[in-house]
């Protein structure tokens, strides 16, 4: 038996709560995962898990396995981190979660950044939804707005923007509003936010203003809506990064420039480690090279009066 595979199999049963999930993750029979958990409790000599048809969870013994093992997973990971810093190349897997409007310019830089580093792979994992970066064996994400989270270390990259647009078929057959309390007389593609879905905030010259608004199209995916924006739905926010390139073809136009929407900070979070792996580091280091680079792009533009993406091509 191969005790570090055996004890990381059993932490990840702990944190899905679930044989089957672990067993899909892994690529293996349910049978399989249940064999090396008996073997790992025969190796102890202890039971590790009541289970009923119902529940599954940890007995005495279970529990204190559990902080030994994360301890022997944690250290095993410092050595590898160690071993590839002292050969000076990341190798390995990264898994990285990021917004959905964030791989639109994220994902065409990767390729060269994995061409530098021959021994990484990354895996994106796209969802606008705030995932638990432990239970999905994320590494790192990509946040927008505050993080609350005291578990995680966190790293600010950025502050960006959201933007009113709406297509040119839309505005051609309704026109622009002309100040945020002319939305009510619009159709608006609402992002799924709960109450807060049906109001928007505004800056205006006599000071901040929220208004209620209305649409037909709800919809829990930012590339969603952007999509419904340039099929001519309506009027929709969207963050600078994801329209950047449909104002410059002129695929979506601003609406309400006139009236600024609060910004947005972005930030890097990933577990906190005393050691960081090298692969880890190095995708972090890329991808605070990258947002730098795009605020800075962005921050032009908006001093030249208008967003331009053609840098973006």
């Amino acid at each position: 038996m191969d005790l570090l595979h055996a004890l990381t199999t059993f932490t990840r049963i702990v944190e899905t709560g679930s044989f089957s999930a672990v067993a899909r993750e892994s690529n293996i029979g349910h049978s399989a995962v249940t064999r090396l958990i008996g073997q790992l409790e025969s190796h102890f000599g202890v039971r590790l898990f009541h289970r009923t048809t119902r529940r599954l969870s940890l007995t005495q013994d279970g529990q204190d396995l559990l902080g030994l093992a994360r301890h022997m997973i944690e250290v095993a990971d410092e050595i590898t981190a160690t071993m590839s810093r002292q050969q000076g190349k990341p190798t390995g897997l990264v898994r990285v979660a990021m917004p959905v409007g964030a791989t639109r310019l994220l994902v065409p830089r990767l390729r060269e950044f994995l061409e530098y580093h021959p021994g990484l792979s990354v895996e994106v994992l796209v969802s606008d939804r705030v995932e638990n970066l432990i239970e999905a064996r994320i590494d790192l994400a990509l946040r927008v707005g505050a993080v609350n989270d005291a578990s995680l270390v966190t790293r600010n990259i950025g502050t960006f923007g959201r933007v009113a647009v709406a297509a040119p078929s839309y505005l051609e057959r309704h026109g622009a509003p002309a100040t945020p309390a002319d939305l009510i007389n619009h159709s608006c593609i609402l992002p799924d936010l709960g109450p807060e879905s049906g109001h928007w905030t505004f800056d205006g010259p006599d000071g901040r203003v929220r208004v209620a608004v209305s649409g037909a199209l709800i919809a829990n995916s930012t590339e969603v809506i952007r999509h419904a924006a340039l099929a001519g739905y309506g009027i929709a926010l969207l963050t600078e990064l994801q329209v950047v390139d449909d104002i410059r073809l002129r695929r979506l136009q601003r609406v309400l420039p006139e009236y600024p929407i609060e910004r947005y900070q972005v930030s890097i979070v990933y577990p906190s480690r005393r050691h960081l792996a090298l692969r880890t580091r190095a995708v972090i280091d890329f991808l605070v090279e990258q947002f730098r680079t795009i605020e800075s792009r962005l921050a032009e533009e908006r001093v030249l009066g208008e967003i331009s993406a053609a840098w973006l091509v």
